[in-house]
């Protein structure tokens, strides 16, 4: 099928808990685009360059990592292999590669930590703010490092019905969300996700996790400058995969008025559609501090740590190729490489 035109794009784990994984919003303009959009530019390599050394290290939030790319938070991981979060982590963690643990996680926050992995909880605002200070809590017990604001999701999109049918009647609720307080329902009083967000819920978050906060799902360059003049410690571009807002622009066109906007008072990163070391360049070039990949980390997730352990591996290959051949030797020396659009 066409994912353009459909919403659905590569999907090796099969059945409805794939479909979930691959589909996007409306008629999946957004998820269908977003890896072309890294093709739209074109790169002007630099010469005589010494790139016998190339590090892919970066530096988030004051913390050293071994990678400039991540895992982006995704649900359902432990539908698609029984080790779930735990095998994520533990790949990540060996490689010194960050992670972003969705706050729908099927498996404790604390097992998570015990990995040694460094990671960021990806959280959204309820209506009735404190409904989310035990989830919170639990994070910064178990050593979450940052607190990513999820700002794109004030509803959840109408999201496409695969073949297979719906996730949910197929998926048991060990699936999700064990991290939260018992009883905590999308349909009590005050839980729903939170249609008056605004700045203040940056310092809200900071206040009571005494985390530094990322604003993820940012396109438009006056809210990324509204989310520095909020505190926020980074700004995240991202169309949360094309799930929410169908026909948004792709991250890969938003990224530099992004970056431009902030004027480096804060770090950028990126998310969408990149899916190999060539796409990183361009991200990397375009001003990216870190790119963070969803879809990728489940569809190896089907081989539990070994699989994730081997994408990352696979990834960071395919990244110091392309940066040697660019005339890079990292990927914050990337940041100053041209580019030009094609279209």
């Amino acid at each position: 099928m066409d994912g353009a035109r459909t919403g659905f794009d590569h999907d090796p784990i099969g059945g409805a808990v794939g479909e979930y994984v691959a589909q996007g919003s409306g008629s999946g303009v957004s998820v269908g685009e977003a890896g072309a959009a890294w093709r739209d530019w074109r790169i002007l390599p630099r010469t005589f360059v010494d790139t016998t050394t190339v590090s892919l290290g970066c530096t988030l939030l004051g913390r050293d990592h071994a990678t400039a790319f991540g895992a982006a938070p995704t649900t359902l991981q432990r539908a698609v292999h029984p080790d779930g979060e735990l095998a994520v982590a533990r790949a990540c963690a060996a490689a010194g590669t960050p992670l972003v643990v969705s706050s729908n996680a099927a498996t404790p926050f604390a097992e998570i930590g015990a990995t040694g992995v460094d990671w960021w909880l990806q959280a959204y605002v309820p209506q009735d703010r404190p409904l989310a200070t035990g989830l919170l809590g639990r994070a910064v017990e178990a050593g979450a490092r940052a607190v990513v604001l999820t700002a794109d999701t004030p509803v959840v999109s109408t999201r496409l019905l695969g073949p297979s049918g719906l996730v949910w009647d197929v998926v048991p609720p060990s699936s999700v969300r064990v991290n939260f307080d018992p009883g905590y329902d999308d349909d009590a009083p005050g839980a729903q996700k939170a249609t008056d967000l605004g700045p203040q819920d940056v310092a809200w978050l900071g206040d009571v996790t005494g985390l530094p906060v990322v604003v993820k799902g940012v396109l438009d360059p006056d809210g990324a400058r509204r989310c520095v003049e909020a505190g926020a410690a980074a700004v995240w571009v991202s169309t949360h995969g094309g799930r929410q807002l169908d026909r948004v622009v792709p991250t890969a066109h938003a990224l530099p008025e992004v970056v431009a906007a902030v004027a480096g008072d804060v770090e950028v990163y990126v998310d969408g559609g990149v899916r190999d070391g060539i796409d990183l360049l361009v991200a990397w070039g375009l001003g990216a501090r870190c790119v963070f990949l969803g879809r990728p980390v489940s569809w190896a997730l089907r081989d539990g740590a070994d699989g994730v352990a081997g994408w990352i591996d696979a990834l960071s290959l395919q990244a110091v190729e392309a940066l040697r051949l660019a005339g890079c030797t990292s990927p914050g020396d990337a940041a100053g490489l041209r580019l030009r659009p094609v279209r």
